[in-house]
């Protein structure tokens, strides 16, 4: 089958990092073909290549029986090229319509713009992706959800022949998945091609006709995805196999540590739970019921206007986040970008921002004690960086997240609260994480996994809270846990539940 699209023996290289070295992606006509790999495997880079954002070092681009390169994303776009991105580009002050069209409003005759004919057509876009929402409102307004559906959008109002899907599905519900499928399946019969990169290997196989897969910037494989099966397609990403995906550590916890009684704010109501040492503590419900707002108001972050906090028997006044970090509370978000790291600082100083106070003195900075921490971190964390003053918007999204989490980490906390940790994770990058949590786990401290991927929290859980429209509505042993138990729970069926 010829490809619509064939990138052959791509290199690029950054100062100290050779990101691709014989990258080779092929897209057909009427299929979907899945780019996997690792976190740093170089597939963000590639398709930036593709889309002319990077130039290449060396290689050939052929689209449509000529060879290309473009000059930047308009020039691929107007080419019929277009990428959804992982992260939202997505101004909150404008409308969702307007935010589509954005750089190609439709005109009247008279030069104006014709806003009927442009929410009109936004309108179409948001009904095909089964969007409930009028294409007036403002981006803002959105849930991270619904801005990621306004993304997809986006890219299908340019009719392209070509779409890159990069984790379209990373902050979606199970039903706005279910639409984008919808979507993907009429793209693919109207003779589209599709690069759908994801971490979701469920989806892989769902949705992907083929799989290319690429380790260490190199191309590894192009296989159909009939003929690979989970393990296989694990053992091509990784270069070994992945004996277990959930490598919990079973050891009793320890003492009572943290009690949430009756908290109530930002739309949660009465919530109460317990959290002991050298225990995890998993929180899963589905998108809206008050998961992210519940932590949020642990940490400080959101004012409650009702409830008391108590940490190993003393009750605490939390008013701001700084009162949580000086309590021992730490929160790691599920948006590392936005709320997590700040994308101008280098490695080093995202690590240690929080706690400089530990490496503070009369004189001023220690700075040799600064760097012995965030080397040790780094060497501890595997994290994949040229060094610690490698500004942080260039890690790859899974080390990006092990730098969140260390950060959080270097303000020694007694509480850590991990709201989606491995979001946008790479299969080899997520069982890392699991095995610090442990590590973490084994030294006494106390954590809270929040996760809407069910699997990760019966597999590393010992015990299981369920909310549901802003209550907590259930809570399991891990031993009476099950995933349809979880989810009837999560949608506000009642279930036999026991308390551990």
């Amino acid at each position: 089958m010829q490809p619509l699209l064939q990138m052959q023996n791509i290199d690029k290289q950054f100062p100290g990092v050779k990101a691709l070295s014989g990258a080779s992606l092929s897209v057909y006509s009427g299929r979907v073909m899945a780019l996997l790999g690792e976190n740093g495997a170089g597939k963000s880079t590639l398709m930036k290549v593709l889309t002319g954002i990077y130039s290449k070092d060396a290689g050939s681009i052929n689209y449509q029986d000529q060879e290309v390169t473009f000059n930047g994303p308009k020039q691929s776009q107007e080419a019929g090229i277009s990428i959804i991105h992982q992260e939202l580009n997505l101004i909150p002050g404008l409308t969702i319509a307007e935010n589509i069209f954005l750089g190609r409003e439709f005109v009247t005759p008279f030069g104006r713009i014709d806003w009927k004919k442009m929410y009109d057509e936004a309108d179409k876009l948001l009904a095909r992706l089964k969007v409930p929402h009028s294409s007036r409102k403002l981006v803002g307004e959105l849930s991270i959800g619904t801005q990621q559906m306004v993304e997809i959008a986006k890219a299908l109002s340019f009719s392209s022949r070509v779409i890159i899907m990069d984790e379209p599905t990373d902050a979606l519900t199970d039903t706005e998945t279910e639409a984008l499928f919808s979507v993907i399946r009429e793209l693919r019969a109207e003779g589209r091609g599709i690069v759908y990169i994801s971490h979701r290997l469920k989806e892989i196989f769902e949705i992907c006709d083929d799989v290319t897969v690429l380790r260490d910037g190199q191309f590894i494989a192009e296989r159909t995805v009939a003929s690979l099966d989970e393990d296989a397609l694990i053992e091509m990403m990784v270069g070994r196999r992945l004996e277990e995906q959930y490598p919990r550590l079973n050891i009793p916890h320890g003492e009572l540590r943290l009690q949430v009684n009756e908290f109530s704010g930002a739309g949660v109501k009465e919530a109460s739970f317990v959290l002991y040492s050298s225990e995890i503590l998993g929180v899963c419900g589905l998108m809206g019921a008050g998961r992210t707002e519940l932590m949020k108001l642990i940490y400080g972050a959101y004012a409650k206007t009702e409830g008391e906090l108590v940490l190993d028997g003393e009750p605490l006044s939390i008013r701001s986040t700084q009162d949580a970090l000086d309590n021992g509370i730490v929160y790691i978000s599920e948006d590392r970008k936005g709320d997590g790291l700040v994308l101008g600082m280098s490695v080093k100083e995202n690590m240690t921002l929080p706690a400089l106070q530990y490496f503070s003195s009369f004189w001023g900075l220690k700075h040799a004690a600064e760097q012995q921490a965030v080397n040790d971190f780094i060497r501890l964390f595997n994290i994949k960086t040229p060094g610690m003053q490698q500004p942080i918007r260039l890690l790859s999204g899974g080390n990006q997240q092990k730098v969140a989490i260390a950060r959080g980490l270097m303000t020694r906390p007694k509480v850590l609260i991990l709201d989606e940790p491995t979001r946008g994770v790479d299969v080899g990058a997520k069982k890392e994480i699991y095995q610090l949590i442990n590590q973490f786990k084994q030294e006494g401290l106390s954590i809270i996994l929040v996760s809407s991927e069910m699997p990760e929290v019966l597999g590393m859980s010992d015990r299981i809270l369920v909310m549901h429209e802003g209550k907590i509505c259930g809570e399991f042993d891990r031993a009476e846990a099950t995933q349809e138990r979880l989810m009837a729970c999560a949608v506000g069926k009642t279930v036999g539940q026991h308390a551990a």
